[in-house]
């Protein structure tokens, strides 16, 4: 059962509790009265029963979830292997030795709707470290200065750069939040990368892409 839906089966207990009538708050939130009766006489959700037959408690799992969560937002989302070593250190705690089973993973999303397998693109830590709150304030100080506001429109252009890290493949599936699409990772350090640089104007006109590859010294 869907979060949406337990949350209006807990706003008809609430109204039938304030003395709305079975028949009436069944019509209103359109729920079948042998659903509303059921939980009045004690039944719970079925998330709540399947809960007794999964290896963690739904609390251990929220935990694990806003770990997931707050890891994605420091840049440093972590993949499905790492969360389930996690979970199993978390099992371990409380004496459960058993390895998890090959589909826990799929299972764990199905019940967190808030993640999701998301692509991962690594960027080097020194790139996103340098895009504080003061740097991007500045950059747009420096927008509001006259000499730059007289730049025409078709001479104003914005340059977009990615890039393909050599020998390492680190723009894989990782777990982060369920509203991307993709998120950037942190690399502690530099390798050597092919990079390609895209231009636009302000109008409209692009220019071709620039890729560049690896340099070499050569002595002659």
């Amino acid at each position: 059962m869907s979060d949406s839906k337990e949350r209006q089966i807990l706003q008809v207990l609430d109204a039938v509790a304030e003395g709305v009538s079975i028949r009436r708050a069944s019509a209103l939130y359109g729920l079948k009265r042998s659903t509303i009766q059921d939980r009045l006489n004690g039944a719970t959700s079925r998330s709540n029963a399947n809960e007794a037959n999964q290896r963690l408690s739904r609390a251990q799992e929220d935990r694990i979830k806003d770990w997931i969560l707050a890891q994605d937002a420091l840049k440093l989302p972590p993949t499905h292997i790492q969360v389930r070593k996690l979970a199993e250190r978390a099992l371990e705690v409380i004496g459960d030795t058993q390895p998890l089973g090959k589909r826990w993973i799929d299972g764990f999303i199905r019940r967190n709707p808030e993640i999701k397998f998301i692509r991962g693109k690594s960027i080097e830590s020194s790139r996103i470290n340098s895009a504080t709150t003061k740097v991007i304030q500045e950059f747009f100080s420096l927008l509001a200065m006259p000499i730059i506001q007289a730049i025409k429109p078709e001479d104003r252009w914005n340059m977009d750069e990615t890039g393909i890290m050599e020998g390492l493949g680190t723009n894989g599936l990782v777990l982060g939040s369920s509203e991307k699409k993709m998120t950037l990772k942190k690399h502690p350090r530099s390798r050597s990368w092919t990079t390609i640089v895209e231009c636009i104007s302000a109008t409209g006109i692009a220019l071709t892409p620039l890729v560049i590859f690896k340099g070499e010294s050569l002595q002659h």
